[in-house]
């Protein structure tokens, strides 16, 4: 696949995702709604992604939506009636939401590594991944407040489960800058980096330490932690019960134990390629 907003290597299990457009400040142009998803899914479908990293190129991260996005003449087509007009449009915005919930329902972990600005829409990518890093100079805020818009693309509805709720309400309504001190504090990063390079190499080797685990093992840890954040105890619970019998099959401990008694590392089954049943095998 060839990208205009993306750069992709993979190496052993670990996807590394770049954002490359660092001239313009790795702003989200129509094409990145369109390959983000895309190749998200293509990772996930061919099961041999164990993790999957983003960062980005040049001095910031990513400074959020690109008004290119609001430039399609059809989202203001006059010919349809006014609640048809804006049905259209909320299918838009869930177009958009559903570019970053497809890291959410990934299979693998996403590790995101942040540098310099993370602004809008940057943020609501970050709130749809697993873990966050970043560099000394990053920052971070709710920047559609500043332009008269809500933030619509997750950032309101999944850092409540992240970061404490007064902290989120402040930053939703002053749009003030958080930086890389102050997201650790609140929880927002996992851990702050001297440089973007340390920031990479470091994160770089937390993704291999997840590439040596069972990849079903770590995807089921996703999916019943993903799970009880949105649902009560016992009902995470028993779907962990379910969950449990029906995938646990003793395998994957058999080789942990016995390469940790060789002193060696587990050679683990990547993950079954998803297929549509309509597809076969061809």
């Amino acid at each position: 696949m060839d990208f205009q907003c993306f750069k992709l290597i993979q190496d052993n299990g670990v996807a590394h995702l770049e954002l490359s457009r660092p001239e313009k400040r790795n702003s989200m142009i129509p094409e990145f709604w369109k390959e983000l998803p895309a190749l998200v899914r293509k990772l996930d479908s061919e099961g041999e992604t164990r993790v999957l990293l983003i960062s980005s190129q040049g001095k910031h991260f990513c400074s959020g939506m690109d008004l290119s996005v609001f430039s399609d003449p059809s989202l203001q087509d006059k010919s349809l009636e006014i609640g048809r007009q804006r049905e259209k449009f909320r299918h838009f915005v869930e177009g958009l939401q559903d570019a970053f919930t497809a890291l959410e329902q990934a299979r693998f972990p996403v590790l995101c590594a942040v540098q310099g600005a993370c602004i809008g829409g940057a943020l609501d990518l970050l709130a749809a991944s697993d873990c966050v890093y970043c560099s000394e100079d990053a920052y971070f805020t709710i920047a559609e407040t500043n332009i008269g818009l809500v933030a619509d693309l997750g950032t309101l509805q999944r850092l409540p489960h992240m970061i404490p709720l007064g902290v989120l309400k402040e930053m939703a309504y002053t749009g003030r800058k958080v930086d890389a001190q102050e997201a650790k504090r609140i929880g927002l990063v996992n851990n702050v980096y001297e440089n973007a390079n340390a920031l990479v190499e470091g994160v770089l080797e937390i993704a291999r330490s997840i590439a040596g685990h069972s990849p079903l093992v770590v995807s089921g840890c996703k999916e019943m932690i993903n799970y009880s954040r949105d649902h009560s105890v016992a009902d995470s619970l028993r779907f962990m019960s379910t969950w449990q019998a029906a995938m646990f099959h003793g395998s994957d401990m058999m080789e942990a134990f016995g390469a940790k008694a060789k002193k060696e590392q587990a050679q683990f089954q990547s993950n079954a390629v998803k297929k549509d049943i309509f597809q076969g095998d061809s």
